[in-house]
């Protein structure tokens, strides 16, 4: 699906869907795409004619995806996250969609087996008129690009 052109797309359009619908509870206002290491270790037989190890790919890690939204009154990404801290099986697909100025799709990130890792919400500050946020952060066993 990833759409090229010679010039690159602004962030500020994008669509999360989390499997809750397209409802309130899909405004996204910010995402943190997480960085994606690949373990390498180096491994030298004892006879190789040159000095340099060799490296081997291993384990893939991933930081975690971090969402945030404006509170808005919506409990789902709190019983998403009770849903998990509780023991039940919380995993999802998440899809993160790039899009175009006219709201066309344009690139997309997939998660597989997605779950929530932590929950936070903003302070309260009488003195400041500043939007309270939620932020989802959540961790992953697999990210696709298409």
């Amino acid at each position: 699906m990833a759409v090229q052109r010679d010039r690159p797309y602004a962030g500020m359009n994008f669509h999360v869907d989390l499997g809750l619908g397209d409802g309130p509870d899909a405004g996204v206002s910010e995402v943190l795409f997480p960085a994606a290491r690949l373990q390498l270790n180096e491994y030298r037989n004892g006879n190789d004619k040159v000095l340099e190890a060799t490296k081997l790919s291993t384990l893939t890690h991933y930081e975690n995806l971090v969402l945030r939204r404006g509170v808005i009154g919506s409990l789902a990404w709190y019983q998403w996250w009770n849903e998990a801290r509780n023991g039940g099986d919380a995993r999802r697909n998440i899809t993160v969609t790039l899009l175009d100025e006219q709201g066309n799709p344009a690139m997309s990130w997939r998660f597989l087996r997605a779950r929530p890792a932590g929950y936070l919400t903003s302070p309260l500050d009488a003195a400041e008129a500043e939007t309270v946020f939620e932020t989802l952060e959540i961790a992953f066993d697999r990210f696709e690009i298409e």
